[in-house]
């Protein structure tokens, strides 16, 4: 897989797997803008790509047209969204016949509306490429219910699923593809609660068939198989990562 030249736009590069992702990108040799609302990581990724960062507010339609479109006259091209943005608030985010409402509207916001932001700001860009990929993370948890509901979460990352489909079809025909993965328990920094606890992480690693718990390296190496030209024929459907977990009866 080869993205030398390439220019690619990760959000929630600030951390974690959206870190990983962009890091892999640079070193392939695309150039990355990494978005994100967290203080700008030192140092960047290295190359041979170009990485920089915009510390912007995803939910702010306005900063992601401008972030993008300023990085898309930069480079003159525009062939990689992936949307990795998002928030899993386990102290707010609960039951929807209990969980306050504007804590639901917060993550609708972050976690689905910034998709919306970026694929507008994207997709015209794209366009003017010639065509592109795009990759959205989604989770393992909206496939189910769960006896400890983040509902805000579930739902808003089960639709970030629908975008992606209504996406694929719209432009096909633009040389546009559009997918999501699946990603099952990942040591990120979305799962901070699990540092330091190591009878947790055993505990989680042994409900996974493979045995062990995901690694943000997991994530990006299917990320960037379905952005590149492998996946040329691959669009409108979701990448499963999550070690068996979710082929369980």
């Amino acid at each position: 897989m080869s993205f030398e030249a390439r220019a690619a736009v990760v959000t929630g590069a600030g951390g974690g797997m959206g870190w990983t992702i962009a890091a892999e990108l640079c070193a392939q040799g695309a150039n990355v803008l990494m978005v994100d609302i967290k203080e700008r990581p030192d140092p960047l990724p290295m190359g041979p790509g170009h990485a920089e960062y915009a510390r912007i507010d995803l939910t702010d339609a306005q900063a992601v047209a401008a972030a993008i479109g300023g990085f898309h006259e930069s480079w003159g091209r525009l062939d990689h969204l992936v949307n990795a943005a998002g928030v899993l608030w386990f102290d707010r985010d609960r039951s929807a016949v209990e969980i306050d409402l504007d804590v639901w509207d917060e993550v609708m916001a972050i976690n689905l509306k910034s998709a919306v932001h970026t694929v507008r700001a994207a997709v015209p860009a794209m366009k003017a490429t010639g065509g592109g990929s795009m990759v959205h993370v989604s989770t393992i948890q909206c496939l189910r219910g769960d006896t400890r509901p983040q509902d805000a979460y579930q739902a808003s990352k089960a639709a970030l699923v629908a975008l992606s489909k209504s996406i694929a079809i719209q432009f096909a025909g633009d040389g546009i593809r559009s997918n999501v993965i699946y990603p099952g328990p990942t040591m990120t920094p979305m799962q901070a609660r699990w540092e330091g606890e190591e009878a947790t992480q055993a505990q989680v690693a042994a409900s996974v068939p493979l045995g062990r718990i995901g690694r943000p390296e997991d994530q990006s190496a299917a990320c960037l198989f379905l952005l590149s030209d492998s996946a040329s024929f691959i669009t409108g459907t979701e990448l499963i990562v999550d070690g068996g977990v979710s082929a369980l009866p």
